[in-house]
């Protein structure tokens, strides 16, 4: 009996990611873009790409595959993930049934990948689609060419997307904040420029002009040297705030006017609050690993909050079901029902800018007496040789709490609470603790829990 073949290791659970050129190549590229066309059938594809050297060569390959099977291509060239999941939904009277975006985010400068919708920007995934590509590749089993060639044509502007993103403000309420905005020479500084024409903010622009040799290091706001470069240019610019994205824009972090990073949890509930104020009694997805403090805002504000398991797939299938106005994980990935059910970085941030401005305060005053009620421990990582012994041990140590398995284990008391869950790609285990107005206690169970981890 043959020995089935193994898929590209490039072939990921919600995406495609690998090293270029041993993972990721324009050969596998252009045979991506035809299993694409021979699973979904679509007419019309947008296409993107990010700054990295070899998106470029890896777009036009991809391009390649899709018109030799007879789609037709619609082409963003450089741009954010979200600017793709915008086309998808919003071209579909013009015939545009999925997209495709080039891109590695956050990943090493030697790393490129794609992600990919279908009509109206609905995910694909690994069981919705992305490994049956990988075994129609690997299995030789790529259908024939059709006769007619697909037809390529480019989109001429961004302005129906910066429009969508200006209907989120009511422009004319904005106060004039002073913005430090770090694009980490990934692709969110061209929007930027696009939205500045709109906005009264005056913009301290960073390492603001795309660069795929990445001078300054890769976009990644959460390593603490760039957390600390965004600090550190929010004090001296006596800003009102900071906001730094990855490379693909698809998340977006925040600093205070003193430079403290805040954690995305808190973010959650303010997001949460400012869409209620636009349509009480809205529901309201967020994930199991931090809760509280949502949960509590949502509800005072009229609103439902509902659970969801992590990942942008989960929620995106369940802010359908729903019909949710919004839903935010605390890695900072903020998902709005009017966007596509999609997630975006830009979104966000015009958001927050609009709570400071109509209640006329700042970022720190939001949030503090949040941190102060519901102190976090912030995710961390433990390696280890067996999970599921590490959480077996938790669990029988904890067994007297409130038990729920939405996503890993949670386990709720009166006056804290925890999740731990395993990462779907290596022999990590990822704890997130939190407490009620009690610092000490949260330093004290996090000790514990990590040391019952850790073994």
């Amino acid at each position: 009996m043959a020995t089935p073949v193994p898929i590209p290791p490039c072939f990921k659970a919600y995406d495609i990611r690998g090293r270029v050129p041993d993972e990721l190549n324009p050969q596998l590229a252009r045979d991506i873009g035809r299993a694409y066309a021979a699973i979904f059938s679509p007419r019309k594809i947008a296409v993107g790409q990010d700054i990295r050297l070899s998106s470029q060569a890896l777009t036009e390959a991809l391009i390649g595959g899709l018109l030799d099977s007879g789609v037709d291509v619609l082409e963003l060239g450089l741009c954010g993930t979200e600017e793709i999941y915008h086309a998808a939904f919003s071209l579909e009277s013009e015939g545009v049934d999925g997209g495709i975006v080039v891109t590695a985010s956050h990943n090493p400068a030697d790393y490129n990948g794609m992600k990919f919708v279908t009509v109206g920007a609905r995910p694909v995934t690994g069981e919705s689609g992305l490994k049956k590509m990988a075994e129609m590749i690997v299995g030789g089993t790529l259908p024939g060419l059709p006769a007619a060639q697909g037809k390529r044509s480019q989109v001429t502007g961004k302005d129906a997307y910066i429009q969508h993103l200006l209907g989120y403000v009511d422009q004319a309420a904005l106060k004039p904040l002073k913005l430090v905005v770090n694009s980490g020479n990934g692709c969110a500084g061209a929007i930027i420029d696009l939205l500045e024409q709109h906005l009264p903010f005056t913009f301290i622009k960073a390492y603001h002009e795309p660069d795929g040799n990445f001078p300054h290091g890769v976009p990644n706001p959460l390593l603490p040297e760039k957390r600390e470069e965004t600090a550190r240019l929010v004090r001296e610019h006596g800003a009102d705030l900071g906001i730094a994205w990855d490379g693909d824009f698809d998340r977006c972090f925040f600093w205070d006017a003193m430079g403290n990073f805040i954690e995305g949890y808190y973010i959650v509930g303010l997001l949460a609050l400012e869409l209620l104020a636009q349509e009480p009694g809205g529901k309201i997805l967020h994930d199991p690993r931090l809760v509280w403090n949502t949960r509590e805002l949502v509800q005072a504000a009229g609103g439902i909050p509902v659970m969801t398991r992590t990942g942008h797939a989960f929620i995106k299938e369940r802010m359908r079901q729903e019909d949710a106005i919004y839903g935010g994980e605390m890695s900072a990935h903020h998902y709005f029902r009017d966007f596509g059910y999609c997630d975006s970085g830009m979104v966000p941030w015009l958001l927050i800018c609009s709570l400071l401005s109509r209640k006329n305060t700042d970022l720190a005053s939001l949030v503090k007496d949040r941190m102060a009620a519901y102190p976090v421990s912030g995710e961390i990582n433990s390696i280890v040789d067996d999970p599921d012994a590490a959480i077996a041990r938790v669990k029988t140590r904890f067994c007297q709490g409130e038990e729920d398995y939405t996503d890993g284990l949670s386990v709720t008391f009166p006056d804290f609470r925890f999740n731990i869950r395993k990462s779907n790609t290596e022999p990590l285990l990822r704890l997130n603790v939190e407490s009620r107005h009690d610092p000490a206690l949260l330093a004290e169970k996090t000790a514990e829990l990590l040391e019952l981890i850790r073994g």
